[in-house]
């Protein structure tokens, strides 16, 4: 195995989307919510680990879930485990694994995931992996890899192809445009044109390339990095990590970098990714009844319903009657039902929930 290879997983969401399963305190990463027996975060360690030493493995991820992501993956050393004090986005959380991996190896090729995608074809996924540390070995390029996407998701962000192949590597093309998330009519028309793949949120470049990036387009972040000096206790760099983090500013590295820079390509590709960002992603992902439902517990009994998730305890006995197109969750006490075309609400009754009820149910 290369020992130039490096992943970054990025494990520092809240996750508010999946409440009330997910919630501040353990989020959707740090959870099994397919009950696969592994949590997400498991899932995407033990994915990377095969491209890349375990040694060489860091997890991003918020301070006050260092212990969660330590008992998840025990085999990894406490100093694999970066710790933001802030939540800043993802382009402070690039920066400050920069900032430790050219400590270690200034060669190394990186590739930078999110914890909580799904993915089925891990075989494939794998090659992709592979292919993309050779082009970025070759290459002063940021390579982000580009789904086929299988139906015009608003949820998901796009990327356009230029439509010229690399000569030396024809499944790497330039990016001609980034597109957050759009609505029902564009995302149709940018199926039918056949030139938009689904943004992964998955980043692969050498350290000297990124580095650069930074340089050039967020030079102010690289600067409050710069500054930090490791030392042998680890208070102190504590102290300096959160020193540097409230001088950044909260932005994505799509959006400081990625959407500004020339040397952008994707790879397009097609692994059974999903982002499970949403309760709909878990729908569509999940093994469904004869009559559409998808039934995550063990003692749940259903009838005259349809098209409706429910995701309940195991040792909780749950009787549903003529629901169609819901969403029934529960955990720890909190029971949630809501239309499935509603479920962008979520976040208000989030917000909701905070204000009235306090910050524990959150």
């Amino acid at each position: 195995m290369d020992k130039n290879n490096y992943c970054v997983i990025m494990a520092g969401g809240i996750g508010a989307r999946f409440w009330p399963i997910s919630r501040s305190s353990k989020p959707k990463q740090f959870l099994d919510i397919l009950g696969v027996g592994k949590t997400l975060l498991r899932q995407t360690f033990d994915r990377f680990s095969k491209v890349c030493l375990t040694e060489n493995i860091y997890i991003v991820g918020n301070l006050e879930h260092f212990a969660t992501i330590k008992e998840i993956l025990p085999e990894i050393d406490d100093s694999q485990i970066l710790s933001e004090p802030l939540r800043r986005n993802t382009a402070p959380c690039i920066a400050y694994s920069n900032f430790i991996i050219r400590s270690k190896n200034p060669d190394a090729k990186i590739v930078v995931a999110p914890s909580d995608h799904l993915i089925t074809n891990e075989e494939k996924f794998i090659e992709v992996i592979k292919k993309s540390f050779e082009f970025v070995s070759q290459n002063d390029g940021l390579l982000t890899l580009g789904i086929t996407p299988d139906r015009p998701e608003t949820g998901y962000g796009y990327i356009q192809i230029s439509n010229k192949p690399d000569k030396k590597f024809p499944y790497v093309q330039r990016v001609k445009t980034f597109t957050e998330k759009p609505d029902k009519q564009t995302a149709e028309a940018f199926i039918k044109s056949g030139e938009f793949f689904w943004n992964s949120g998955i980043f692969i470049w050498s350290l000297k390339s990124i580095d650069i990036a930074y340089d050039k387009y967020l030079p102010e972040i690289t600067k409050v990095f710069q500054q930090i000096k490791l030392e042998e206790s680890p208070e102190k760099n504590a102290e300096m990590v959160k020193s540097a983090y409230s001088e950044c500013k909260n932005i994505s590295v799509d959006i400081g970098i990625m959407e500004h820079a020339e040397n952008v390509y994707v790879l397009c590709t097609e692994f059974g990714w999903s982002d499970l960002g949403t309760w709909d992603s878990i729908y569509e992902k999940s093994n469904k009844d004869e009559n559409g439902n998808v039934i995550l517990g063990k003692n749940v009994i259903s009838y005259e319903s349809t098209n409706t998730i429910i995701k309940v305890p195991d040792d909780k006995l749950v009787i549903i009657q003529g629901m169609d197109n819901f969403i029934i969750a529960e955990s720890d006490n909190i029971l949630m039902i809501c239309k499935k075309n509603d479920e962008n609400k979520i976040r208000q009754f989030v917000h909701d929930v905070k204000i009235n009820k306090g910050e524990k149910y959150t």
